[in-house]
């Protein structure tokens, strides 16, 4: 044999080899649609730059959603395949669409408050008011609800409620329509509204308190048939959700947070401390608050009638294996 291309071949060979354990070490990249309200999430801005979703061979195509409506019904008709929203709209789907929505993991808590017209003073002072809410029988909107009971205002018949979007858009709404008294606002909206004159009179963590928020669900069918795509994508958010939660990474995360959401320095410093540092921000690993969520059910008995009063068990929305095995893929 001529030893030219005898060692040509061995070359031949080792290249395949080498490339065969290199690509096997490279997960082939599949694609996850994922729906949201308020734009990019900054877990997934962190995921990228950090190379995570890479790191599990995901591509992410987020589509941003005017409103909750949209969303649910885009989820519901399979233009999603995930969504990452306030888990709220899961039950709705569930009892209200009659949708099989399953959550599987959660992010976020609650910081929502109940922001008003400088001249308002008082919950009381919003009777015969109108305010506005994403939509009216869900999420946020059942939090203003149950903040107005509290002092004895229902509504429809004290004050009116008016579907106008998402946060951003409704503390524009109040700025050009002082007619919309009120709304629910969480960071970093609702900071920028107290510098800028707008009042608190209510927040979710003093008058309700856990409150599962922002979370991942999709459809049960679609869950089952994706798993391993779910839980890569998932083990990255997690992964992302670290990061950002780690003090070390403080003045990075300050920076992506005034570069996201077009923030002055000031107020990106202060969301920082809100999100990332008090109860009701960003969870530890992305963990799902079951408190919170068992408070979540509470609030859309009590406040909406469903399940004539009693709220069911958490064990009928949320699947939490999905979340350990992500967990788990992350150690």
């Amino acid at each position: 044999m001529n030893p030219v291309i005898s060692f040509k071949s061995h070359l031949a060979v080792c290249a395949l080899l080498f490339c065969s354990g290199a690509c096997a070490q490279t997960p082939a990249t599949q694609q996850i649609r994922v729906l949201t309200l308020l734009g990019r999430p900054i877990q997934f801005v962190v995921a990228d730059k950090q190379s995570l979703f890479a790191k599990y061979g995901v591509e992410v195509v987020n589509d941003n959603k005017k409103n909750s409506d949209e969303l649910r019904a885009d989820l519901a008709a399979g233009k999603g395949d995930v969504a990452y929203l306030a888990v709220d709209n899961a039950v709705a789907m569930v009892e209200l669409a009659h949708q099989d929505v399953v959550i599987v993991m959660g992010g976020e808590g609650s910081q929502n408050e109940l922001i008003a017209q400088k001249d308002i003073k008082s919950v009381a002072d919003l009777r015969g008011k109108t305010l506005i809410v994403d939509a009216p029988n869900t999420a946020y909107a059942l939090q203003m609800k149950k903040i107005l009971l509290l002092s004895g205002l229902t509504a429809g018949k004290d004050y009116e409620i008016k579907p106008f979007g998402a946060t951003p858009q409704r503390l524009i709404a109040m700025r050009e329509q002082k007619d919309f008294a009120g709304s629910m606002l969480g960071p970093p909206v609702s900071l920028v509204a107290k510098k800028e004159g707008f009042v608190s009179v209510g927040s979710v963590q003093q008058l309700i308190g856990p409150y599962q928020a922002a979370g991942f669900f999709t459809q049960r069918a679609w869950a089952k048939d994706h798993r391993e795509l779910l839980i890569a994508f998932l083990s990255a958010c997690i992964e992302a959700q670290r990061w950002l939660l780690n003090p070390a990474n403080k003045p990075q995360v300050i920076d992506l947070l005034a570069a996201q959401y077009h923030l002055a320095p000031e107020i990106a410093a202060e969301d920082y401390d809100i999100s990332m540092t008090h109860p009701g921000g960003f969870a530890k690993d992305a963990q799902f608050d079951l408190h919170g969520f068992e408070n979540v059910l509470k609030l859309r008995a009590e406040v909406e009638g469903q399940w004539g009063g009693h709220p069911p068990s958490p064990d009928n929305y949320y699947d939490p294996s999905f979340y350990q095995a992500a967990l788990a893929k992350t150690k």
